[in-house]
């Protein structure tokens, strides 16, 4: 009998130890941002408002330099969310979904989930057009979160197309829709048929920061946490802010932050000498926007992206801009709650753009391209106990996973393709990698005619980006990495030395001054080529 009693008292203890082991586990806040370049105060911008940033990126390490796998929302978010290369998830484009090409993948969050993690979120954290309805099921362990109608402003109701407050706008997209239910469309092309008819690329409201989305999302963030603040299991809590994401709406308040004429336009507006043609599109997703059609029809057009008046140009840099204040002020009321929460001291907060994006340069607008304005991106990383710092060593999004694996103390997966970047948080002047791999599909005469990505391309651009060169092969015929390279395949070749020429002005790939630089970049492309074969 006192042996049972002994046994019972220590299985008692050792229940109670676990527990308390759990809870004191570091958090986790994964705040997700939609084509979001780094055009922040901390990675040095000058004219940009981003003061809640700011003050993040002063608690933990920027990382200068911060590459994506693929610049496009779907296939970003898959790569990130898995810690694998494109050519692994398959998703190279908007349609498709993530576990019907790879149903066994593993995701960030549900690795946590397996490990004794409330995982939960809300927003646009994966493209929902590349997971199932449930918003990749197997990674909540509740229900992913709706945005409750409550937290919209009784005053103002729901965004129209789940986008605009404008009455003006509104009362369009109400008469459209009710002309194409009249017409016996279905609720699907009804909608649809709205967006061929009224569609601004900006609004300008004088509105709640609730009044769109992203605010009553944030809302709805704040009561979630003060929920995971009084339980003992740590949580990793994702938040989707899909701002500055087309279109450039945001509250009156934070267009007022900038003075349109302030506005700065792209130094350089041309292709490359030497180009690649197939590296350039014609900024279809832009194009879709009902005010554009109209500017373009009076504006000499180039043979790739899209020519665009200044006086267009300055507004639509205005409203990045104040679409990315408006994101900023959101993530201030969630760093403001884990404060008021009393969570900060134990949660780790990761913010990260899903990609760059163009804004003129190259005469390029939106991301779909190899070129440094998409792929590259913000990533700040603010863990306890580990002192503020910037890196300028080389990191891709594919190193998330691993690393909040490290700093909350689990196993890293050996399967993962990204590597930990604690080394690097530890110490900033350190290097984890060589450099960071990028790629995009494109259709063979470069031109983008179809939003939802090259699902069948038979081109696609490989690029490895180290600290002063971006170097990429364009492949046909279908070509993936996880195939043998064959030589007979390559399309074309740039080379850009960002030292000399930041602007990526001239495709020096074949000047004999780059040709060590060019051979010892090559080498390094077909090394990661024949490191993905499986």
């Amino acid at each position: 009998m006192k042996k049972i009693i002994l046994a019972f008292s220590i299985l008692i203890l050792t229940s109670v130890s676990v527990t308390a082991q759990q809870s004191t586990k570091p958090n986790v806040l994964f705040i997700a941002i939609d084509d979001l370049k780094p055009i922040l105060g901390c990675y040095g911008n000058t004219i940009i408002k981003t003061p809640n940033i700011d003050r993040l990126a002063k608690m933990g390490t920027i990382f200068m330099g911060n590459y994506v796998q693929q610049a496009v929302c779907g296939p970003t978010r898959a790569s990130l969310m898995t810690g694998r290369r494109p050519d692994y998830t398959k998703v190279w484009d908007l349609k498709t979904k993530m576990r019907d090409v790879n149903p066994d993948i593993l995701s960030l969050p549900q690795y946590f989930s397996s490990q004794g993690y409330s995982t939960q979120g809300i927003g646009k954290v994966y493209d929902v057009r590349c997971v199932d309805k449930d918003i990749d099921k197997p990674s909540w362990s509740v229900p992913y979160y709706k945005t409750d109608k409550k937290y919209y402003p009784a005053a103002f109701g729901e965004p129209a197309l789940e986008r605009y407050q404008l009455k003006e706008t509104k009362e369009l997209v109400a008469k459209y829709y009710k002309e194409a239910i009249i017409d016996g469309k279905t609720k699907a092309e009804a909608n649809d048929f709205v967006g061929t008819k009224i569609k601004p690329s900006i609004e300008n409201a004088d509105v709640p920061d609730n009044a769109y989305t992203d605010g009553a999302n944030v809302l709805q963030a704040r009561d979630i946490l003060a929920q995971l603040s009084k339980t003992n299991q740590p949580f990793f809590f994702a938040v989707g802010i899909a701002k500055p994401h087309l279109p450039f709406v945001a509250p009156k308040k934070y267009w007022d932050l900038y003075k349109r004429e302030d506005m700065p336009l792209a130094e350089f507006q041309e292709q490359s000498i030497n180009p690649v043609k197939v590296a350039y599109h014609n900024s279809g997703e832009l194009r879709g926007y009902t005010d554009i059609p109209p500017l373009t029809s009076f504006t000499d057009q180039k043979p790739y992206g899209i020519t665009l008046p200044e006086d267009k140009q300055k507004e639509l840099i205005h409203g990045y801009y104040a679409a990315i204040s408006y994101t900023d002020a959101l993530v201030g009321k969630l760093l403001n709650t884990l404060d008021s929460l009393g969570l900060t001291k134990n949660t780790i907060v990761v913010l990260w753009g899903d990609h760059g994006w163009h804004l003129g340069d190259h005469n390029l607008w939106c991301k779909h391209s190899n070129f440094e304005e998409a792929t590259r991106a913000p990533l700040i990383i603010a863990a306890p106990g580990i002192a503020s710092s910037i890196t300028n060593s080389q990191t891709e999004h594919i190193d998330i996973f691993p690393t909040l694996c490290e700093l909350t103390g689990l196993s890293i997966p050996a399967i993962l393709d990204g590597k930990s970047l604690v080394p690097l948080m530890k110490n900033p002047s350190s290097k984890v990698k060589e450099f960071s791999v990028s790629q995009y599909p494109r259709s063979s005469d470069g031109v983008e005619t179809d939003r939802q990505g090259y699902a069948e391309a038979k081109v696609m651009g490989y690029s490895i980006r180290n600290k002063n060169y971006r170097y990429t092969v364009w492949m046909t015929n279908g070509y993936r990495s996880t195939q043998p390279y064959d030589e007979k395949l390559l399309l074309g070749t740039e080379l850009y030395d960002y030292k000399k020429d930041p602007f990526e002005k001239v495709n020096v790939v074949d000047q004999r001054a780059y040709k060590m630089v060019s051979a010892e970049m090559k080498s390094q492309m077909l090394q990661f080529f024949k490191s993905q074969l499986r």
